[in-house]
């Protein structure tokens, strides 16, 4: 067979649920779209010295002041056992502190620190400019509109 010529998938009930092509497959589709915006935000974190999660983890506990490190995992899309080392490693920059639930011992609370805050600070500049790059590029309604779909989804499912 042609290397180039298409292959044919076998039919079946199931089959047909399927996109015949991967540009029409939502969950490729999302990755191609996550890749083509975080593109644009990577070399900034790296020049700051933090990775996507990590940044994800500061922003919501900028966001959400001092949670638990289960609902700081769902808030930032950071899988528990990622979350451990992103902890461990914004610990020892001073990013971030753990301290004891002062009515029940056994939870432990994560806070960003003032070393955190000040490195949102001065990321948001250049973040909000890279916001305005793809807003005037996609549209700001349009990027409004399709985070209420995403939204919708998310919902649904």
């Amino acid at each position: 067979m042609n290397r180039d010529a298409k292959r044919t998938l076998p039919a079946s009930p199931e089959d047909r649920l399927l996109p015949r092509d991967t540009r029409r497959s939502l969950p490729i589709a999302l990755l191609r779209a996550r890749e083509a915006v975080m593109s644009r935000f990577r070399p900034m974190l790296a020049e700051h010295g933090v990775t996507e999660q990590q940044w994800r983890t500061l922003r919501v506990l900028y966001e959400a002041g001092a949670i638990e490190a289960a609902e700081l995992a769902q808030r930032a899309c950071v899988l528990p056992p990622s979350l451990t080392r992103i902890i461990m490693a914004l610990e020892e920059r001073g990013l971030l502190t753990r301290t004891r639930h002062e009515k029940d011992g056994r939870r432990v609370l994560l806070d960003i620190t003032d070393r955190g805050r000040t490195l949102i600070a001065a990321v948001t500049p250049e973040s909000v400019a890279i916001y305005r790059e793809m807003e005037a590029k996609f549209g700001k309604e349009e990027i409004e509109r399709l985070l209420d779909q995403l939204e919708s989804l998310v919902d649904a499912l």
